[in-house]
């Protein structure tokens, strides 16, 4: 395969300095400062990283009834999400087949067609062509070399998995199942309970000025735990922190979970038929490339990360329950206060991977080292980007008991 220049330097510099990434951990150097700099990384990311197998790209929730668009740029594309009459969601590069218009500019509800707004073709929910007024003059509204199969909505593979939507850019990645099922695996006891989103008081929205990285890595370890988040520290300590490595994700788990809202705050339903187990648990990981997770016996959360440029991320964060119950006005102090605790964690992570951005820029930042114990799951996010750069989504990390 041949090497591009990844990093945005010379070929030979920046295919060692990756190779350095995937040392063993105890001499292992962190993805170097191009990466989180260049816009030369972006762009190879976008090929490599986001358009060459499963990434997120977005939330059931945000097409919740038949003939609901969302738009949404993805690794560069223009593309819209759509749920159709037959109630499955389905992705489009949002692009008219005719003259390669945008088709949808902001979020809406149509009845049964798109409709391009240049010349008015437009396609059925699913996709196929509808109709092309006037393709053959005033009044004609079809002509014998027009192949309405061929000028169909370009369709992107999607699916969907615990109300976040997936796509592949590519189409040529293994099925979803074989990207999902290590998760599933890991998380089966939750696998097919419904999840119930409340809207505006369950969704928090950041702007981060850091590479999106940055997020995925600072996520995955718990290390930093007692210094930028002292308050979640007191209740959930870093001692009861454990690591969490797999195939394509990596991360955190607690055994001494326990929601910290004052006596008043009514608790959550618990999901139905888990194991002790899950009693004081909660895991947190990222699963690559893009989407942290969060589950615990009362509720489940996913941020979306969104690369905007190589120094600017977007967070898109909602809070799933599991009972319709939690819609009563009687748990609205209780969504808040949930609402309320996690951006303000997340607020605490801004400060410090914004701090790592700007470090970024120093040439005396030569990638960092781990530590074996406390950043197992920090080094196998950064073996799982340098090996995807390298050799492309096939390759796989080391997993650690």
């Amino acid at each position: 395969m041949r090497i591009e220049n990844i990093l945005g330097y010379q070929i030979e510099a920046s295919v060692n300095a990756l190779k350095q990434v995937l040392e063993p951990i105890e001499t292992a150097r962190g993805l170097p400062n191009a990466c989180y700099t260049e816009p030369a990384s972006i762009e190879a990311e976008q090929r490599r990283l986001f358009g060459d197998g499963w990434v997120c790209a977005g939330f059931v929730t945000d097409v919740p009834s038949i003939g609901d668009l969302f738009p949404f740029e993805f690794s560069g594309l223009p593309l819209f999400m759509v749920r159709g009459g037959d109630n499955v969601i389905r992705v489009f590069h949002n692009v008219c087949s005719h003259r390669g218009s945008i088709l949808v500019e902001e979020p809406k509800t149509v009845k049964k067609s798109v409709v391009c707004p240049y010349h008015s073709w437009s396609y059925a929910l699913e996709g196929e062509l509808i109709s092309s007024p006037h393709i053959g003059g005033p009044g004609k509204h079809s002509c014998p070399y027009l192949d309405k199969h061929s000028v169909a909505l370009s369709k992107v593979r999607s699916a969907e998995w615990f109300n976040l939507v997936f796509i592949d850019l590519s189409g040529l990645a293994p099925e979803f199942s074989e990207y999902i099922s290590p998760v599933v695996q890991r998380w089966k006891e939750f696998e097919g309970i419904p999840l119930v989103h409340t809207g505006v008081d369950s969704t928090i929205t950041l702007e981060i000025d850091c590479n999106w990285k940055l997020a995925i890595e600072n996520y995955c370890e718990a290390y930093h735990l007692p210094w930028v988040h002292p308050n979640l520290n007191s209740y959930s300590p870093l001692e009861s922190h454990y690591s969490i490595v797999g195939e394509n994700f990596s991360g955190q788990g607690s055994d001494s979970y326990s929601p910290s809202f004052s006596h008043e705050v009514k608790e959550f339903p618990t999901a139905p038929g888990l194991p002790s187990f899950w009693e004081t648990r909660a895991e947190y990981i990222a699963l690559y490339p893009n989407v942290l997770l969060g589950i615990h016996r009362d509720h489940f959360y996913a941020v979306l990360i969104t690369p905007e440029g190589s120094r600017r991320t977007h967070e898109r964060l909602k809070i799933f329950y599991y009972d319709e119950t939690v819609r009563k006005s009687s748990f609205d102090a209780a969504r808040e206060a949930n609402r309320k605790q996690w951006q303000s964690i997340f607020l605490e992570d801004r400060s410090a991977v914004e701090s790592m951005q700007r470090g970024r820029q120093s040439p005396g930042f030569k990638g960092g080292v781990f530590s074996p114990v406390m950043e197992q799951t920090t080094y196998a996010f950064h073996a799982w980007v340098a090996r995807a750069l390298l050799e492309g989504r096939g390759s796989k990390v080391a997993t650690f008991d």
